[in-house]
């Protein structure tokens, strides 16, 4: 795999996934593709089904020249707000590959602090084939741990919206109050944390 990727430009797509839950962290993907391995299928990892996403994420992960998850936990979420939270977990994903990308194409319209060029693409897991890649990586990676988090705290059916602020999620924060895994930074859970004073 070195030998080959010596002689090409390593160009790694990067996606986030997470970046609106209420809870559970912000995962990142870097994924350079091998031009030798077409992958069929790729696109924006929010218009898969999920059993499509395991299929796809198997074969990137058996294909790519090189490819690497990362995340910001929820205490990094709070501390340095959701933005720049996915763009640290972004630069941690492009610093873990290996090899290294030459330069990286990043979704939407902000880029990381990297070491080698970046250029951002507005809905470029749609338009990029290693963006799309990205994503796909990034988004089975944190239900995953979404998943896992459900059985640690049960009752509020992370397995179901993995974090979103759906109306059964948000019934549940009121009744439980929230757990360690939500981002307390986030609205709908600091007003139930620090309720207005009358």
């Amino acid at each position: 795999m070195n030998a080959k990727a010596a002689i090409q430009v390593m160009i790694c797509g990067v996606d986030e996934a997470g970046r609106g839950p209420l809870a559970g962290p912000v995962y990142a993907a870097a994924v350079i593709l091998d031009p030798g391995h077409l992958i069929v299928g790729l696109k924006d990892s929010k218009k898969l089904s999920a059993g499509r996403r395991e299929t796809l994420a198997a074969s990137i992960r058996e294909n790519a020249l090189a490819w690497a998850i990362a995340s910001a936990d929820v205490e990094e979420i709070d501390r340095l707000n959701i933005l720049q939270a996915s763009l640290l977990a972004m630069r941690r994903a492009v610093l873990a590959l290996n090899p290294a990308a030459t330069a990286a194409l990043i979704d939407g319209n902000r880029c990381p602090v990297l070491p080698v060029p970046a250029r951002a693409i507005v809905r470029g897991d749609a338009l990029e084939p290693c963006i799309s890649a990205a994503s796909i990586l990034a988004k089975t990676e944190r239900d995953k741990i979404m998943q896992a988090l459900a059985d640690i705290y049960p009752g509020y059916g992370f397995e179901r919206h993995v974090g979103y602020p759906t109306a059964g999620h948000l019934a549940a924060l009121k009744a439980l109050g929230p757990c360690a895994a939500h981002r307390k930074s986030f609205a709908p859970v600091r007003r139930i944390l620090q309720p207005i004073l009358i």
